[in-house]
Formats: C-alpha cells, structure tokens, sequence
C-alpha cells in the first residue's frame, strides 16, 4: 500500500542520521522517528482512530508531539493542530465542528477537555511537554510493526482553523500532495540537503513550523535542533554548527538586541528566513550590516502552504516577497470583478498551485465564494507587482481603510511613517468617523529614548502623501498587539479605538 505524503519521507530518511535533537541535548535519528511513530500509529489504530477520522492535538511542543504529527499521516488521519493558547470554550467550537475522534491534550487540561471532547464523542489522551502522557503509555506497549494506512495525493492529511478575526474559524483541508509538493518545491527552491541543519524554534500547530521547517528537514533529509520556544541566547549557542534558520520578525528583532549577533557568530549559516509577518526593511537592514546575511522574506497562507519568495541566488530586497515559487501562478485583480490588473496596480492577489488547498471544512459555499470559475483561489491579501517582478505585500482586504471615498492602502501610509526618525514600527487602521466614513488612524511604537510627537509625525508626512491618506490621528503606544505568528492584531486596535472620533464629535 501506498501512503503519499510518508512514503516520501521514509524514502528521504537514512535510518543512522541524526533527525532531531532537542533541547535537553536527547537526540532522534530518522530511524528513530521511523520507529516512534510507527508505535503511536499502532496506539491510534487501537484507539479507533481510522482512515479520513480527525485527531485534534492541542499540546505544548515536543519531539514526542511532532512523532505524533507523522503518526496520523502514517494511520491515514487528518490531523488537526491547535494552538495552544485556546481556551476550552474555543476548543468546543473547533471539536465540535470537526468531529474528532480523538483529542490529544496537556495533562492539566484533561478534566475540562473530557467534558468538552465528551459532548462530541471525542475520547482524550494526553501528552505533555517532555513527551509523557496517556497516548505514549500507550505507544511503548505497541510493536513497531504498524502497517501505513493507504492515502493518495488527494486525502485530506490536515485541518488548519484560520484564526477567525472575523467571522468564526474556518478549517482549511489540505491534502497529502499540498504539503508534499510544496516541501519539495521549497527543498530545491532553498537548496536543501541532507548536510543541513535547521534551529527549530517555531511553534508547531502552524503552517510555519509544522509544515514548512518541518516537512522540509523531512523530505531533504536534513537534522533540527527542535528548541520548545525561541530564546535568544540558545539560538546563539547553537548557530556555530547550524546552517539555516527559520523564524518571525519578532525573532530576527530580538536577536538584533543581543551583542552575540555578529558576523563571526553566523559565519557557519547559510540562510535566515523569515515569515507569518511582513518584515520591516530596517530590520532587514540592521541584521545585513551586523551578520551580512539578508534574510530571506517569502509569503504563504495557512491555505495555501508557501507562493512566493525571495530568490536564494540574486537580490532579496527589502519589503518584498520575491517571486511566485515554481508551479505556482500569482496574479493581481480588481477586488469586485476579478479582471486581471497590469504590473503596478495594486489589488487582490489570487493564486492557483498544486500548494493550494481543497476548501474549507464543511462549508462549500464559502468555498465557492473564495475560488474564481479558473481555480484561483483568492487570497483575500492586497498586493501588487513591481517592474522587476518582485511580489509586494500590501495589506489584507479587510484592512483596507475607506475615507471619503478614496481607498487607502495601510501599507503605503506605514512606509512613510516607518521611516521618519524615531518611529521604530506603526500599524495604520480605519476608525469610524463622521464625515469620512473612516477616518485614517496610525498606532505609532517610537523607539527607545525618541520623543517623536503626534504633530512631528503628521508634519513630516506632510510632502509624502496625498492628503487624503495622511492620519486624522496618530497614537502612541508601548507595542503593537500581535497574535503568536508576529503578525499585528488590527482588529484588535479596530476594537480598542472604536469611538474615537465619534466621541469626539
């Protein structure tokens, strides 16, 4: 029997090198992992757990937990990641929704998660973050002889929930040959090989960590040093027999405060990449003059796996997310009709790709409505594409800020303010106002020690953009609230400063 996605990893895999090491300084080599979740299949299949059955995993990041990842491919279940900060009434939904027949939980939350998964008719086991628990009792009772279950390119391998700011979740279903053919695709994109070593510090109930580090080291053979969270100082220590590292702005804006960072000390690297959030250019910048490395930016969805990226041989220009990967098509359309937009314009971006998903879970009108009649999927992000064919992020459809009629694109006004002196970040919203409709709004971070004011900022945009898309405000903050990826919670800002004109007026 065939199974898609880990026949191609076993076939990667030499049994003897090593696959991970964690934290603790406990190594697995590929045959290890071959063997571990060969057993915590075997305990799925004796738990019940059949082929299309969904197995949701909320647990802190493991070894143990990824072997739990590859189990469910191996058993032909559809895994369903969550993150970890979801209370029990968030997990009801997804549970609820999605029908599991089993969840996987921390041994702490196993009394609430029973009632929950209970009224669904989900049964619990339970792993914790140092690979013990119900499920792994289970799995060292079981012999390393499980059979992998059949699973073509088109199964359904996962579920991802989408974060659902607005509007409830959606379960994004993505196949064996999803994430297979975008692993492959990224493995030579990047010039992945067996000789590599990544520093995992990502979270792993994302596509980021799940998928692409993950998936990657797998289908090139390559080991990890799979680090439970990023610490700056580890990350450091490990970087001299390291070769590549994956993270979000936030890691690449920590590192840069610590006096290790230095060209010496990433001598040995190869390539940063960054993702899951726009990257400012200044931070692109600073980590060039301080390791002359440039990161390396590249733009995916948890629909869509990865589409674009930076070139790994030519410019990675700052503020870019390079070109659409091979085998993807990227275009840029007017948001209403779906007319494809020339070079410049900016619009909708809509891709089409074996990396894109089936749909969302149990709702095929919402489905329908986010592919076009040519199997374009549509994004829902703003974009555009410059003259050299470089792919710019603008901001999400949803944050498009309309006032007095004019469409304004957060992006281009957060340039601007980003590079007045003493303005470390900015976020742009649209807040309900009397007369504009919305009145544009900028939440401004300074940096340490600036003292940068509201009339400095408007004043120094003052030549740099039209009227109508400069701030009726602009507000200062400590920092800009993000969700776990690094990316800016702009419905929370939108929610924060709902009535500030309207109070006013």
């Amino acid at each position: 029997m065939t199974n898609h996605l880990f026949d191609a990893i076993r076939s990667a895999a030499d049994p003897d090198a090593l696959f991970l090491e964690a934290l603790d300084g406990r190594t697995w080599s590929y045959g290890d992992m071959l063997e571990e979740s060969d057993r915590i299949a075997s305990a799925l299949d004796k738990l019940g757990v059949r082929p299309g059955d969904r197995v949701a995993v909320q647990v802190e990041k493991s070894p143990q937990a990824l072997m739990l990842y590859l189990a469910c491919v191996r058993a032909g279940a559809i895994y369903l990641p969550l993150n970890t900060a979801y209370t029990l009434a968030e997990i009801d939904y997804f549970v609820g929704d999605a029908e599991p027949r089993l969840v996987v939980c921390d041994p702490r939350t196993r009394e609430g998660m029973a009632k929950v998964a209970g009224a669904h008719g989900a049964l619990v086991e339970t792993l914790d973050d140092k690979g013990n628990g119900s499920l792994m009792e289970r799995a060292k009772a079981e012999s390393s002889a499980f059979s992998d279950a059949e699973r073509g390119p088109d199964d359904l391998a996962a579920i991802l929930y989408t974060s659902g700011t607005t509007g409830r979740s959606k379960g994004a279903m993505l196949t064996h040959d999803n994430l297979l053919s975008n692993a492959r695709t990224l493995c030579d994109y990047w010039r992945f090989t067996s000789s590599d070593r990544l520093i995992h510090a990502l979270p792993i109930f994302h596509t980021h960590g799940l998928f692409v580090a993950s998936n990657v080291v797998l289908l090139s053979g390559a080991s990890m040093d799979f680090l439970p969270k990023f610490d700056p100082d580890e990350v450091l220590r490990r970087m001299p027999r390291a070769t590549v590292m994956m993270g979000v702005p936030t890691f690449y804006v920590r590192i840069l405060q610590h006096e290790g960072l230095t060209k010496e000390a990433t001598a040995g690297m190869r390539l940063f990449i960054s993702g899951s959030a726009p990257l400012l250019a200044e931070t692109h910048r600073s980590f060039f003059e301080r390791t002359g490395h440039a990161i390396l930016e590249r733009y995916g969805m948890t629909e869509t796996n990865m589409n674009t990226s930076n070139p790994y041989d030519g410019e990675r220009i700052a503020g870019t997310v390079g070109f659409p990967l091979p085998g993807v098509e990227l275009r840029i359309t007017e948001p209403e009709t779906g007319s494809i937009l020339p070079d410049g314009d900016t619009g909708m971006i809509e891709v089409k790709g074996p990396n894109v998903f089936q749909g969302y879970w149990r709702m095929p009108e919402k489905t329908a409505a986010e592919f076009r009649s040519d199997g374009f999927f549509i994004t829902g992000d703003l974009g555009r594409i410059d003259e050299k064919g470089y792919v710019h992020i603008v901001g999400r459809g949803k944050d498009l800020v309309i006032s007095g009629g004019y469409n304004i694109y957060p992006k281009e006004v957060e340039t601007e303010i980003d590079q007045l002196d003493g303005v470390l970040e900015s976020a742009v919203i649209g807040v309900a106002h009397p007369d504009f409709g919305e009145g544009v709004t900028a939440i401004v971070v300074r940096k340490p020690h600036a003292n940068i004011t509201e009339r400095g900022i408007l004043d120094g945009l003052g030549d740099r953009l039209a009227r109508y898309k400069q701030p009726k405000r602009v507000i200062f903050v400590d920092e800009l609230p993000r969700n776990t990826m690094g990316k800016v919670q702009k419905n929370v800002l939108r929610d924060t400063y709902a009535g500030l004109y309207t109070s006013r007026n």
